[in-house]
């Protein structure tokens, strides 16, 4: 019966409901949370931002959201102002934080996906208890959790992915994955439905990404079948380990 109603319901609809059951079965968001929400200005973060905002009052949990877009000296061209008035219209404050991503390279090192994604990742995490967010929201969804779970088991030869809550032991902070259940042809037509324009640029260093590769794969054997995807999707959470849940 459920399936059956998202079938026929908007797209936005769908994004709402499959975000919530998330965040109520993974417990991602609780009472009192203060959310800080990575945007890059792509769809699937500003999706993200917008169904955070629109689910508080269904939730009935209080929590704060805010926004934080990372420019780099290499990609900086995103539509911040577009981005900016957006957000400010659904409730979310937003910052931008500028990360000298290439500057902080040594002599002798080149840039690569890893280095960059490692300094956003720091800056962020620095950021969110420098002003007392306990949670930072990434806007990866479900086809990326199984991308990343090939990925690794191909090339490094282990069983793991992007979990849909990740603790640390260390920092004062967890971070998020409330698009775990969504898929990324569903925030496609989200988007499109409520005019959510992408506002992001084009990194110059992943025009040859293994995960397209990889994405292209998963796209043969799987048909596009979201329900074979989402049969892969519940087998990381099947065994021993949870794979969506992860401490460090």
């Amino acid at each position: 019966m459920a399936n059956r109603f998202l079938r026929k319901a908007g797209a936005g609809t769908i994004v709402r409901k499959l975000t919530a059951k998330a965040i109520l079965e993974r417990n991602l968001i609780a009472e009192r949370d203060r959310v800080l929400i990575a945007v890059s200005g792509g769809k699937d973060s500003t999706v993200m931002a917008w169904v955070l905002s629109e689910l508080r009052p269904a939730l009935k949990r209080n929590y704060d959201l805010a926004a934080v877009h990372i420019s780099s000296d290499f990609c900086a061209c995103c539509k911040k102002p577009a981005l900016s008035q957006r957000l400010e219209e659904w409730g979310i404050p937003f910052n931008d934080l500028f990360v000298p991503v290439i500057g902080r390279l040594k002599e002798g090192e080149k840039m690569n996906c890893y280095w960059c994604s490692t300094q956003r990742r720091t800056e962020l995490l620095k950021y969110a208890m420098e002003n007392r967010f306990n949670k930072i929201a990434l806007g990866h969804h479900l086809d990326d959790i199984i991308e990343t779970f090939f990925m690794n088991m191909t090339a490094k030869g282990e069983f793991s992915t992007m979990p849909m809550l990740l603790a640390y032991r260390k920092y004062p902070v967890s971070l998020i994955r409330p698009l775990g259940y969504v898929e990324e042809r569903q925030i496609i037509a989200c988007a499109a439905e409520k005019d959510i324009l992408k506002a992001a640029c084009t990194c110059p260093y992943g025009l040859n990404s293994k995960r397209r590769d990889v994405r292209k794969r998963i796209g043969e054997f799987t048909g596009n079948s979201g329900s074979v995807k989402r049969r892969i999707f519940k087998a990381l959470s099947s065994g021993e380990r949870d794979l969506l849940v992860e401490n460090e």
